[in-house]
């Protein structure tokens, strides 16, 4: 089956599918966390892509375009419900939890990442975002400026900025002042 011109639109969904499938989830692909995760933003793109009758009628470059956002779209989703309902495999407990940590060292740590959460809470939402795609996700600032669309400089400055900012908070906590007494 011979594909159709790049500038010529697919004449129903099916078309649709199947020139832009590869490119809709590679894009996917190389942010969401797994494959499974991103077979699913995929099929919930074209869905929406199923839903709008209008797209058969537009250029292919605007079809992309398109599709990307509406992707792009379902990325941000998948990342605000990770944010809210984080989810830790449990082979990863076993590094997290040392054994070798005493009841009191397990309750200073807790103590300290509770404290932490509270200071990115109070973060603007997009420097929260940024941390958590940086070190919840583990993506590096090149990919992370790509899903912000923004620079990869204005990203890194804003990452060091947001980590200035609780470094800053840390410093001000009433804990840390009866610490220095």
């Amino acid at each position: 089956m011979l594909q159709p011109d790049e500038d010529t639109p697919p004449a129903d969904h099916d078309q649709l599918f199947d020139r832009y499938h590869p490119v809709i989830f590679a894009y996917i692909r190389s942010y969401a966390l797994s494959r499974e995760d991103a077979e699913d933003m995929t099929l919930d793109t074209f869905t929406i892509a199923l839903e709008n009758s209008d797209i058969i009628t537009w250029e292919g470059p605007r079809q992309l375009a398109w599709l990307k956002r509406v992707a792009h779209n379902k990325l941000m989703e998948h990342y605000r419900h990770l944010r809210r309902h984080p989810v830790i495999a449990l082979d990863l407990l076993a590094d997290i939890i040392p054994d070798s940590s005493t009841p009191e060292q397990m309750a200073l740590r807790n103590e300290s990442y509770s404290q932490l959460r509270l200071y990115i809470r109070q973060l603007p939402p997009l420097q929260q975002q940024l941390l958590l795609l940086r070190y919840g996700q583990g993506l590096p600032t090149l990919e992370i400026a790509t899903l912000l669309q923004k620079s990869n400089q204005a990203t890194r400055k804003l990452l060091l900025r947001t980590i200035c900012s609780l470094r800053t908070m840390y410093a001000r906590s009433p804990e840390k002042k009866g610490e220095r007494r």
